[in-house]
This record gives structure tokens, C-alpha cells and sequence, in this order.
């Protein structure tokens, strides 16, 4: 988990206002009405089906995934919506977390068949901060999805941010073989959101016999010919299309239709990974490589991230403690805050402190009085002295920062206690303390925990009450 602070990027943000999009899905041709309306933190993308009987929800999650024929389709409490990967992906672009999507119909409308309709309506609008933490996850190891019937390889790697590259070959002497890159979700919105969905022209007649693409439109699609075709065929496709001029142009495209990049085709699959692979259900930082990616293997690999960040996703509020960075405090400003002197201060250093949590480091010696006395022979750090060194870090949190020698702290309860490991000389212990709730009438409730490098080994609720020294 980043835990940065003071910056937006680490807060999670919904819309300013409510927004219209309206227009016709691709495959139903059905004419339909979104509205985009700012939600509560912590709601996620979610769909709501105005048009149908209690107006069913279904969020936006790789657990509702009914479908991945030539688009993504969820569906949830008998209520579905395909074709949301383009408006998925601009919500990503856009860093939004938090939003309700009202539409009056099964498919989201599919505009210019890319995602930059839905940038510039919500550009126009804007985001607004929301005072929740956005918590990123990360991926702990390598993991990977191989189709060899589809030829596709997909890996997600360990990474500081959150980074794509996707690579596209069909044999197809027109495409080619092409590379496209996202260094930096900041860059989606102007390198990947404009570029346009694509088909082949031996496609078209199949989609049509499958009753599919009833509202494309060789304007909202890239058309590739890559095949000889007949007068007869680009005549029966004018007429489907309502068009009066379609022609094939020196580059392969149908209707002269000119392409916004080079690799519009390879960056418009990337931007298909974005928006299925904001189905996860979790912000993370990864590095993706996509081999040949298509909704159906997006999907599955959406699903393999989902499981990995659940499986390690309690690793992620472990604080990471690196002993080469200097401390936020060190044991001199210690001193100047907490009442504590030898042989009961058990604090060596505070490393993360804000007005909610405190991250401080205790290093357990050989040295310690304690272990003459406590298991003489097989030294064992005393728990109850485990528990103070906690209660001695929510001090910070507890004691006024203005005035620190004017206040004392003390135990009035100690609850759901566990050690779960022995602490030994040699350990270094990372003692995190969290308000549970908001201090009151100098009552302060913490939940403690204590953690040598990834294990958990003591956690409590411990509740003390702030209290002002008498002056002398």
C-alpha cells in the first residue's frame, strides 16, 4: 500500500457533477441514456438499470463477467450491461473511483468507438477529492495467464506504478505486428483514449449473421481489409452501413477512414486491458505486458490479479520499516514527548506519524533488564511489556503536539489481546497504533498491532485517557 500524504493522487475521488451521455450500442443499435452522478467513497464503479422493475444495481466487478464475446458484458439480480470496457477505461484514465452510472439500457453507448467522448464529458465536469485514503495494491510476485489455442501471454509484474505495454499480431499483412505503450496512466487520456475499436472486413458479414454490430457504423470502427473482397460485398456493406461512398484506401481502411495513430489498432487493445482490468475490483501498481490480449483472456486475467491481491491483501497494511532512512523522530525528539526514561522507555524510533496512525520501531537487545529476570536461559520479551511499548506509540497520537509536557496518558482498558509469536533479542518490532474512533473528552481508542518484518505477532484495543499534569 502507498502510503503517501498530501497528495490527491492518494485519495479517492468521484465526480463534481452529475453528466448525460447518450448515443446507440454497437451490437444492440439500441438508443440509449446514461447519467453519471458522484457516489460515496468506498461505492466503486456501479451500473444501475433505471429501466427495469427496482431498478437493479450491478457493480462493475470481474465476478459479475458474463460475457466476453467481442465485448465485456456484467450482469447482476437479472439485470445486465455489456460493452463497458471503453467507459470503464476512461473512469481509469480519469482516476475516478466512486460512481453511479443510470442507464436506461443494456449496452453502453459506443459513440466514436474509443473512450475519448467519455474524457472530454468528464474533463468538462471534473473530479472531486473525497476524504477516504486510496489504497493501491501490489503485486507480490509474477503472474501469469497463457492461452496457447488463443496465443496470448499475459504477465503482471512487480512495479511502482501502474504501467502497460501490449504487443498485437494477426497475421494480417495491412496491421502488421504492433507494439503500444502506457508509461503512466496520466498519458491515457491523450496517447490511448482517442483510438478507435477495429475489425477485419471478413468479420462484418459474420458479426451481422450473429445479429451483433447493429448500431457500428464504419465511422465509429476501424475497418481493416486484408483480404480481396468483391463489388458485391463492399455494395452489400454500403447498404447495411447506409453509406454511399465506401471504398478501400491505399492503407488497408475502409472508407478512406484515417487512423489517429500509426498503431491505433495495438493502443486500442491496450486500452481494452485498462477497462477489464479495472474489473479487479482493487487500485494496484503493476506492470502489465498483454501478448495478443482479448476481453475473454483480459477477463481471466482480471480474475488471477483479483485473487492474488486477496490472498496478500492483508500484507498490504503492514508497515514497511527501512532502517537506512532516518527516522521521522529520533529517540532524542522521543524524549521530549513521552514521560518515559530507562529502563521503561520502549520506543526507539517513530517513522510514520499522522493524526490517525503512528508507526514507531522498538529493538529488542540482549541488554534488556528485563531478560535477567524473565525466563532466565530463554529470553522472552514479557507481553504486558509488548502491549506498553504499544501504548507508548499511541502516545503520540494521544498527547497534544503543542504542549507534550503538560500530559500524561493512562490505561483505563485492554481488550481482544493475542500474541501469536514469541519476541526474542535480535527482533526488531514495527508497532503500528490506529484510532479507532475520533478522540473525545480525552478518551482515546487505538487499535494496536505489532509486526516483525511481515508477521504479525501481538495485536489490542487498547483505550486510555489523556490526562493534564497538576502544576507544581
Amino acid at each position: 500500500m502507498d502510503r503517501t500524504t498530501g497528495n490527491e493522487e492518494f485519495f479517492q475521488h468521484t465526480i463534481k457533477s452529475e453528466i448525460a451521455i447518450s448515443g446507440a450500442g454497437i451490437h444492440t443499435g439500441q438508443s440509449v441514456t446514461m447519467r453519471l452522478k458522484p457516489a460515496e467513497p468506498n461505492t466503486g464503479i456501479v451500473f444501475q438499470r433505471v429501466d427495469l422493475h427496482r431498478k437493479p444495481l450491478i457493480k462493475a466487478d470481474v465476478d459479475n463477467v458474463i460475457e466476453t464475446n467481442r465485448s465485456t458484458t456484467i450482469e447482476a439480480h437479472g439485470a445486465r450491461v455489456s460493452t463497458i470496457e471503453h467507459l470503464m477505461a476512461s473512469l481509469v484514465g480519469m482516476q475516478i473511483d466512486n460512481v453511479l452510472i443510470e442507464i436506461d439500457g443494456e449496452e453502453v453507448p459506443i459513440l466514436d468507438g474509443s473512450a475519448e467522448p467519455f474524457v472530454v464529458a468528464l474533463e468538462k465536469i471534473g473530479a472531486q477529492q473525497q476524504p477516504v485514503k486510496k489504497t493501491y495494491y501490489t503485486i507480490e510476485h509474477n503472474i501469469t495467464l497463457v492461452d496457447e489455442d488463443k496465443k496470448v501471454e499475459m504477465v503482471a509484474l512487480p512495479y511502482h506504478e501502474y504501467r502497460i505495454n501490449t504487443l498485437i499480431d494477426f497475421n494480417s499483412p495491412i496491421l502488421g505486428t504492433q507494439h503500444a505503450a502506457l508509461k503512466d496512466i496520466t498519458l491515457f487520456n491523450h496517447e490511448i483514449a482517442p483510438c478507435r475499436t477495429f475489425c477485419f472486413f471478413h468479420e462484418l458479414e459474420a458479426l451481422l449473421a450473429n445479429n451483433l454490430i447493429k448500431g457500428g457504423d464504419i465511422n465509429n470502427a476501424i475497418v481493416v481489409v486484408d483480404k480481396p473482397i468483391t463489388d458485391d460485398q463492399v455494395q452489400r456493406i454500403s447498404k447495411v452501413f447506409n453509406k454511399k461512398d465506401v471504398q478501400v484506401s491505399e492503407e488497408g481502411i475502409l472508407n478512406n477512414l484515417k487512423l489517429r495513430f500509426p498503431n491505433e489498432p495495438a493502443r486500442h487493445k491496450l486500452l481494452d486491458v485498462v477497462g477489464d482490468l479495472a474489473l479487479v475490483g482493487f487500485p494496484f501498481k503493476a506492470h502489465i505486458i498483454a501478448n495478443r490480449p482479448g476481453h475473454s483472456t483480459n477477463v481471466r486475467f482480471a480474475k488471477k490479479i483479483k485473487e492474488h491481491i486477496k490472498k496478500y491483501k492483508h500484507r498490504q497494511d503492514i508497515p514497511k520499516y527501512d532502517p537506512s532512512k532516518s527516522p521521522l523522530l529520533d529517540i532524542h525528539a522521543i524524549e521530549r514527548v513521552l514521560p518515559h526514561r530507562y529502563p521503561f522507555l520502549l520506543v526507539d524510533k517513530v517513522i510514520e506519524l499522522t493524526d490517525k496512525h503512528v508507526v514507531a520501531i522498538k529493538n529488542v537487545t540482549y541488554n534488556e533488564p528485563f531478560f535477567q529476570g524473565h525466563f532466565p536461559g530463554n529470553c522472552v520479551m514479557p507481553g504486558v511489556l509488548q502491549v506498553e511499548a504499544l501504548a507508548q506509540a499511541g502516545g503520540f497520537l494521544a498527547i497534544p503536539r503543542n504542549s507534550p509536557d503538560q500530559y500524561d496518558t493512562y490505561f483505563l482498558k485492554i481488550e481482544n489481546c493475542k500474541f501469536k509469536q514469541k519476541v526474542v533479542p535480535g527482533d526488531t518490532l514495527i508497532l503500528k497504533m490506529e484510532l479507532s474512533n475520533p478522540i473525545r473528552r480525552g478518551i482515546c481508542e487505538m487499535k494496536g498491532t505489532i509486526f516483525i518484518g511481515d508477521k504479525l505477532v501481538t495485536e489490542a484495543d487498547l483505550v486510555a485517557q489523556i490526562v493534564k499534569r497538576p502544576k507544581d
